[in-house]
Formats: structure tokens, C-alpha cells, sequence
């Protein structure tokens, strides 16, 4: 793809600001246009970055100086906006899930296969320094062979927060659309990909309010399971248990854990690029924090266009569209098994993806974390 890469950002929503943020620090990334069907809201965005010019959605998809299209639009135009880029010679980097249905998604990978694109998706919150430095302790053996994992997210619901939270209750959203493939993408990066699930759903309530912003007391439809929880049964033999919820409060549980033979790991958020990663090794008398050993430090949404963008020739990019199918295969399987009852096979697979050597790739000036030993690329 070469470096750097120019990119144009379609869809300038609350998820855009956090892109922004990390564009001003990545130097091989070049942000030069923004679209929204909002005028005004890519207007604003626009405004935050000094020569970034807002345009109309189609003249960002015909601009000669956009490499690729930032897809930041909602789930259920996933697909359509990246078809539409990925037709104007575009490379193409979407907020998750990848689009709202397999059959969908698998017409993104054909087309960009057919055009000699490439295909990013989120969450690149993997590639930060908290699973990345539990990938390299399994890797390293530190937890002998991996036998286990669980992955609890437990919310009382995005409506709390959010001012505009319809589209996490329509088909393309709920708790396992929205935030499964941050669960998900990380134990596929730990464990490898998943064979087989099995799946339970529910959903507790019929609509939900909203508490905050100017629609602040309005009702919202529910129309998705609000509460999953599954088996997922990896090619390497290990097993994961996966709840997702946007029906509980709280849980004590580590967001992930994972279990071998010699000792355990507890995870940190993968919704968050960084955190520690703690270690109970077989015989110890208590849980030891490990030192931040490999990833992305300071990293933040955006850094996968930057991986993209150095992914050699030929390689699958680590949040790349090959493992952005995968997820939402395992997550459409799960919910198909939740409402037959049955064990779901899954078709497609992915390669664990490469561990990411530990490196600052910010702008120079920007401060490594004392005490880390983090090489700048």
C-alpha cells in the first residue's frame, strides 16, 4: 500500500473525534478530506484539522489525493459505503463489525480481491500493548498450552450514554454486534480461530430510554438479543465462554482470561488499547503484573490504517478484513445457535494474526513511557 497513506473519512459521528486524535500523532497517516450527510457535522470535523477540506461523499470517493476511505458510518451502511469505495479504486478501513451480515461482508472481500484492495476493519484496540503483551506471554509459554478462556463484557446499556443510541438496538447492533469484536478479535489473537460455538439469547425489555442529550427521556425500539452469552471451540482445541450483555450492572471477573496448564492471565479491556496484564503462575501465592512486552504504545483508534499501511505486499493486514469476516461469522453463528438450540460449524477461519513487535510508531517528539523498552520505527 506504501507509506504515507492519505485518507478520507466518511461518516463524522462521535466515533470520528477519537480517529482525529490519534491522525495528529501518526505521521504515515494523512488525513485530507471528510464527508458526512451532515454538511455541517464534516464541516465541524474539518475544522478541527488544519488543511482538511469537507466535501460531498462523492466527490471525497472520485478525490485523487484519497488513498482510502475511513468508513465511520453506522452498521447497517457498512457495506454499502464500502462497496462504493472499493469501486472508485479506493483501500478501504471500516469501523466494526465489517457489515451487518456474513453474506454482506463476503461481497466487500470480493469485490476489493477483484479491485487489488485492500481491507481494514476494527477493532485495532488488539494491536495495543495489553493484549499484545498477553499474546507474547502465551506465546512465551508463560501459562504452558492454553486450555481456556472466558470473555465477560456486562453493561446496563448504551442508552445511559450515548444521545443517539438507536442503532445499537437495531439488527447490526445489540451487545454482541457492537461490542463482541473487540471480545472476539482478541481471543482469536490469543487462541487462533474458532471452529464450532454454540449460543444462548434474550432480550429482557422491548424498548429503552434515553438518559442523556437533547432526546434525553425518549423511548428507543428494541429489535436485537440484548443478552448473549455462548461456547466458542477454537481449531487449537481451547475452549471460550463468552457473555455479552447490555441487561446486567457490573461483574468482578477480569474482562478476559485466559487458562493453561502452568498458569493464568487476566486481560485487560479490549476496548482499550492498554492496560496490565497479570500473570498467576502455577505454585505462586499471587497474581504478578507482567512488564508491557510487546504492541503499539500510546496507541489509539487508527493506529490499524498505520499497520495496514505497512503490511507487506501479500500479507493479511493484523486488523485486517480476513479476520474482521471471521469475527462476524463466530458472532452471526452464535446467534443462529442461540435461536436453534444447535452447535453452529464455522465455515471461514483466519490467521492468528503476527504478534506486534513493541514500538512507539507516534510522530518524533512524543515521549516513550518511562521505563519501556519501545524502539521507534
Amino acid at each position: 500500500m506504501g507509506k504515507p497513506v492519505r485518507v478520507g473519512i466518511i461518516g463524522c459521528g462521535k466515533i470520528a473525534g477519537q480517529y482525529l486524535e490519534s491522525f495528529r500523532r501518526l505521521e504515515d497517516v494523512i488525513l485530507v478530506a471528510v464527508a458526512d450527510l451532515d454538511p455541517a457535522r464534516a464541516q465541524a470535523a474539518a475544522d478541527t484539522c488544519e488543511g482538511v477540506r469537507a466535501v460531498p461523499v462523492e466527490a471525497l470517493l472520485a478525490a485523487d489525493d484519497v488513498d482510502l476511505v475511513l468508513n465511520l458510518t453506522v452498521p447497517a451502511a457498512h457495506a454499502g459505503v464500502a462497496l462504493r469505495a472499493i469501486a472508485a479504486g479506493k483501500h478501504v478501513y471500516g469501523e466494526k463489525p465489517l457489515a451487518a451480515t456474513t453474506a454482506e461482508a463476503r461481497e466487500v472481500l470480493d469485490a476489493a480481491r477483484a479491485a487489488g484492495v485492500l481491507v481494514g476493519c476494527a477493532p485495532d484496540t488488539v494491536l495495543g500493548t495489553g493484549i499484545q503483551t498477553a499474546r507474547k506471554a502465551i506465546d512465551d509459554g508463560l501459562i504452558g498450552a492454553p486450555v481456556a478462556a472466558t470473555a465477560t463484557m456486562l453493561t446496563p446499556g448504551h442508552e445511559r450514554w450515548h444521545p443517539d443510541p438507536d442503532f445499537y438496538y437495531q439488527p447490526g447492533g445489540g451487545p454482541l454486534l457492537d461490542m463482541g469484536p473487540y471480545y472476539i478479535s482478541a481471543l482469536v489473537t490469543l487462541l487462533g480461530p474458532v471452529s464450532s460455538v454454540i449460543g444462548a439469547a434474550s432480550a429482557g425489555r422491548s424498548e429503552r430510554t434515553i438518559g442523556s442529550g437533547p432526546r434525553e427521556g425518549q423511548p428507543v425500539p428494541v429489535a436485537i438479543d440484548t443478552h448473549v452469552t455462548g461456547v466458542l471451540e477454537h481449531t487449537s482445541g481451547a475452549i471460550s465462554t463468552l457473555v455479552m450483555s447490555f441487561d446486567a450492572v457490573q461483574s468482578t471477573s477480569a474482562n478476559i482470561e485466559v487458562h493453561g496448564q502452568q498458569g493464568s492471565l487476566a486481560v485487560p479491556d479490549p476496548n482499550h488499547f492498554d492496560g496490565d496484564v497479570r500473570l498467576f503462575a502455577l505454585g505462586a501465592e499471587d497474581w504478578v503484573a507482567l512488564p508491557v512486552s510487546a504492541g503499539y504504545l500510546g496507541s489509539g483508534r487508527g493506529y490499524g490504517i498505520a499497520d495496514l499501511a505497512a503490511t507487506p505486499q501479500g500479507d493479511e493486514p493484523r486488523a485486517g478484513g480476513t479476520l474482521a469476516y471471521h469475527v462476524l461469522d463466530v458472532m452471526d453463528s452464535l446467534l443462529a445457535s442461540a435461536h436453534t438450540g444447535q452447535a453452529v460449524a464455522i465455515r471461514s477461519t483466519a490467521e492468528r494474526p503476527s504478534v506486534v513487535a513493541l514500538a512507539d510508531i507516534a510522530s518524533p517528539g512524543v515521549p516513550v513511557p518511562s521505563g519501556s523498552t519501545a524502539i521507534r520505527e
